[in-house]
């Protein structure tokens, strides 16, 4: 009776071994999300310039007004915006930086702030611009969008702490995100008011999958630790007062009360 018991035992282990291999490769395998027609549109009416190598997506509307967006969306973030915002500046430029929306997202990669700025640095030249007026959604040393200035406000998700380490978890994390991850993670950063439909969640989710965008997301979460580590340059450039005006993203982890708080003690 025992040897039987064992037996069965063994026999249901390796049934559920190779059930959980099958489904393993299953998700693994799971195919890119389909784009909406929305961001089918928005891709269609964009360009593409080439930065050592790596393509970069962006958008332009024909001129003194640039808009960039970077994590974890893409410059979709301006869609609803963008006929308002051509109508209130003469020329508006959206773009995906490197290993976001429909640029490039290359992997191993050592991502980081300065690389960035070089990219916007370069899509300027290319597209021969000498005044703007930036809006930028990392170091927030021009104008600010969704997150703090200052890191020590910033309050990162459990998964966020555990990729942006990348550790020996991060490989297995990355492949396991999914959209239900993502929009659990993204929904609080909104106001009450101001939740985002499921189509929405889907577009923006898509176009994370776009060339597995979804295995970079720890080499992007990097500028978390490059925020601590040029704190006092980053915040030493805000050297006099100034107004913040908070939008529907004000209840959200990455600003709302901690931010202005504390901006208002620093000024």
């Amino acid at each position: 009776v025992r040897k039987d018991r064992l037996r069965r035992m063994r026999e249901w282990g390796v049934q559920v071994g190779l059930w959980a291999v099958l489904l393993l490769a299953a998700y693994l395998h799971i195919p890119y999300t389909q784009l909406s027609p929305d961001l089918h549109s928005w891709k269609s009416s964009g360009k593409f310039f080439t930065y050592k190598g790596l393509r970069i997506f962006y958008q332009d509307s024909v001129g003194d007004s640039c808009g960039f967006t970077r994590f974890p969306i893409s410059s979709y973030d301006w869609y609803k915006n963008w006929e308002g915002l051509t109508l209130r500046f003469h020329r508006v430029i959206a773009l995906d930086f490197l290993g976001v929306g429909f640029s490039d997202k290359p992997r191993p990669h050592h991502y980081s702030i300065s690389e960035q700025v070089s990219i916007v640095e370069a899509l300027l030249r290319h597209l021969g611009l000498q005044n703007c007026r930036i809006q930028y959604k990392q170091n927030r040393s021009v104008c600010l969008s969704n997150g703090g200035i200052f890191p020590e406000t910033h309050r990162p998700l459990l998964l966020q702490k555990l990729l942006k380490d990348e550790g020996v978890l991060s490989p297995i994390l990355t492949r396991l995100m999914n959209f239900f991850v993502f929009s659990r993670g993204l929904t609080p950063v909104f106001g009450p008011c101001t939740w985002l439909c499921e189509s929405e969640l889907w577009d923006m989710w898509a176009g994370i999958r776009i060339n597995d965008g979804n295995l970079a997301i720890d080499g992007l979460l990097q500028y978390i630790n490059q925020r601590k580590k040029l704190r006092r340059r980053w915040v030493g450039a805000l050297a006099s007062s100034f107004w913040i005006c908070t939008g529907k993203r004000c209840c959200g982890p990455q600003c709302g009360f901690w931010m202005t708080t504390l901006a208002t003690i620093h000024s």
